[in-house]
């Protein structure tokens, strides 16, 4: 971790000491940047039972710029496209500097609001609003297909 901004060091210092609960976020061995995460479904959400993996990577003006954060699970809400590219304000230009990347993790809004008024994947976004009932049982399906058994 020499070179790195003290503020990275010291949030992945205290990452590895106090765990954040049904989240785990481990830095990767060759880039202190880099951290892969594992999110589990909540529970009585449509992610339910599934393990979803992310990637998290830090720039060097962190924090005064969001991290980068892409799925690596397929999932099925408007807000994150084919790419695992997800679609949230605090990563948009409102990333408030006092969070911590780790925080960003448990932001429930990852899965559990699908918002097809401020879509990435306009497909599934038109899907969302023109038939919710299919929408719903498509990422419960996709859940099932991606995102159990892949760890």
């Amino acid at each position: 971790m020499v070179g790195l901004p003290h503020r990275i060091i010291k949030e992945t210092q205290r990452l590895l000491a106090e765990p954040v609960p049904g989240i785990k976020i481990e830095p990767d061995e060759s880039n202190a940047l880099y951290f892969h995460v594992i999110i589990g479904g909540s529970q009585d959400s449509l992610f339910e039972g599934g393990t979803f993996k992310l990637e998290l990577v830090l720039s060097e003006e962190y924090p005064k710029a969001a991290p980068k954060v892409h799925f690596r699970t397929q999932v099925y809400p408007p807000n994150v496209d084919k790419m695992g590219r997800i679609c949230l304000d605090i990563l948009k230009g409102k990333w408030p500097q006092h969070y911590r990347f780790a925080q960003f993790c448990c932001h429930q809004a990852l899965l559990n609001a699908p918002n097809p008024d401020d879509p990435l994947a306009n497909d599934v976004a038109e899907q969302w609003k023109t038939n919710e009932t299919h929408a719903i049982e498509t990422a419960r399906v996709w859940t099932r297909l991606y995102a159990m058994n892949n760890i």
